[in-house]
C-alpha cells in the first residue's frame, strides 16, 4: 500500500509515546484496588503516530487508518462504530477532527500488543497527543493519559489501570502514588547519568511470543478478590514492592532493586497463581541460573506476554543468558530496550 504524496497535502503531525517496564506495584492502580503506588520504567521503543492533513476532498472519505502493524489500511465511517480497531477508532472519535480537512493517520509499534509492556496506553497517548496537536494543542500531559486511560475503560468498556497510560505520557523512571481511583500524582526518579547508563545496561526484556488480553486476566483477578476488599494482604503485598524499587535507585543499590522485582513477581503468584505463566517460570529459571539479579512478568502477567531481568554486572552472562533463552523456544525473544527519558513528543512539519 505505497501512497505517494498528492497535492492537498498541508502539513504532518509526527508523535511518538514509549512503552512501559518493570512496573512493580502493579494491580494497585486499579479501581477494585482503590489506591496504590506503583514503580515503572519507560523505554524505547516508541509507539508513532503519523497525521498527513490534507484538503477536503469529501466527507465520507475524510478519515483513512493505516495500522502498520496489522497491515491495515482503510477508510474510517465514524457513523458506523468501532469495528476493525475499536481502541484507534474510539479515540479519533474523541477528539473531534475537524471537518474541513482530510487525514492519513499511520500508526506503529515494534512491540506486538499483548506483551504487556503497556502498548495499547502508548499507541492511544501518541494518538490523542497528535491529535490534540492537530485541535486545539492545549491537553497537559495528565489530561492526556486520563482521556487515554478514559476511552480504555470507560468507553470501551475494557479493564485496565491508570499506570501506563502516566508512564507513556511522562517518560522516565516513575513513583505513582494513586490517592483514590483515578486521581493520582507522579514523580520522576532521577538518576545520575553513570548510573542511569548501567541500569540501562542491565535491563532485558524478553517477550515469550503469544500475546494475551490484559482485560481477561483482570476479570479473572477480580472474581477471585470479590470478597476480599482493597486492603486485602494480596494488595498490600504489591504496593510494598513500589516504595522499596524508588528507595533501591535513591541508594543505587542494584541488588535491592532486583529483590524488590523478585517479590513483585511472587507478590503477583499469590495474587492468582496464574499470573506466572508456565512460559515466564521457564525464562526465569534460565535468568537464575544466569546470576540475574530480578526479574518481573510485566504488566498483568498471565500466559504469554513478556518479563523484564535485572542482570548482573558482566555481559558475557547477560548475552549468554539471552542466547539460552532464545534458544530455549523459537517463540521467545530479547527486545532491545532504552530508557525514554522524553515520554510523549508532538512536532509538526509543512
Amino acid at each position: 500500500n505505497n501512497r505517494m504524496p498528492d497535492d492537498r497535502h498541508l502539513f504532518t503531525i509526527n508523535s511518538r509515546a514509549p512503552i512501559r517496564i518493570c512496573d512493580n506495584g502493579g494491580w494497585t492502580d486499579t479501581w477494585f484496588a482503590e489506591h496504590g503506588v506503583i514503580f515503572n520504567i519507560a523505554v524505547l521503543p516508541s509507539a508513532e503516530v503519523q497525521i498527513v492533513v490534507k484538503e477536503l476532498r469529501t466527507r465520507d472519505q475524510q478519515i483513512n487508518i493505516h495500522a502498520l502493524d496489522y497491515d491495515d489500511h482503510y477508510n474510517f465511517d465514524r457513523v458506523k462504530g468501532w469495528k476493525r480497531h475499536p481502541l484507534l477508532e474510539a479515540a479519533i472519535t474523541h477528539m473531534e477532527i475537524p471537518d474541513d480537512i482530510d487525514v492519513d493517520v499511520t500508526i506503529h509499534c515494534s512491540v506486538p500488543a499483548g506483551a504487556s509492556t503497556g502498548t495499547s496506553a502508548a499507541v492511544t497517548v501518541a494518538l490523542i497527543g497528535a491529535l490534540d496537536h492537530l485541535t486545539t494543542g492545549v491537553m497537559t500531559r495528565h489530561e492526556i493519559a486520563r482521556a487515554a486511560q478514559k476511552i480504555e475503560t470507560e468507553v470501551l468498556g475494557q479493564q485496565c489501570g491508570i499506570q501506563d497510560q502516566l508512564c507513556s505520557a511522562f517518560g522516565g523512571i516513575n513513583y505513582i502514588e494513586m490517592h483514590a481511583y483515578p486521581q493520582a500524582t507522579i514523580s520522576r526518579i532521577e538518576l545520575s547519568e553513570r548510573f542511569s547508563k548501567e541500569l540501562d545496561r542491565r535491563l532485558v526484556l524478553v517477550y515469550l511470543g503469544k500475546s494475551h488480553s490484559s482485560t481477561r486476566i483482570h476479570e479473572m483477578v477480580i472474581r477471585s478478590l470479590e470478597d476480599a476488599g482493597p486492603d486485602c494482604q494480596q494488595l498490600e503485598d504489591l504496593r510494598r514492592t513500589a516504595p522499596l524499587s524508588r528507595d533501591a535507585l535513591a541508594k543505587g543499590d542494584f541488588n535491592a532493586l532486583g529483590a524488590a522485582m523478585i517479590e513483585n513477581t511472587e507478590a503477583q503468584r499469590r495474587l492468582h497463581p496464574k499470573l506466572i505463566g508456565s512460559d515466564a517460570a521457564r525464562v526465569i529459571e534460565i535468568a537464575r541460573k544466569f546470576i540475574a539479579l530480578g526479574w518481573k512478568v510485566n504488566g498483568a502477567g498471565g500466559e504469554g506476554g513478556s518479563l523484564t531481568i535485572l542482570c548482573n554486572q558482566y555481559d558475557e552472562m547477560k548475552y549468554a543468558m539471552i542466547g539460552e533463552i532464545e534458544a530455549e523456544n523459537p517463540d521467545y525473544s530479547h527486545i532491545p530496550t532504552q530508557i525514554s527519558e522524553h515520554g510523549l513528543e508532538v512536532w509538526k512539519i509543512n
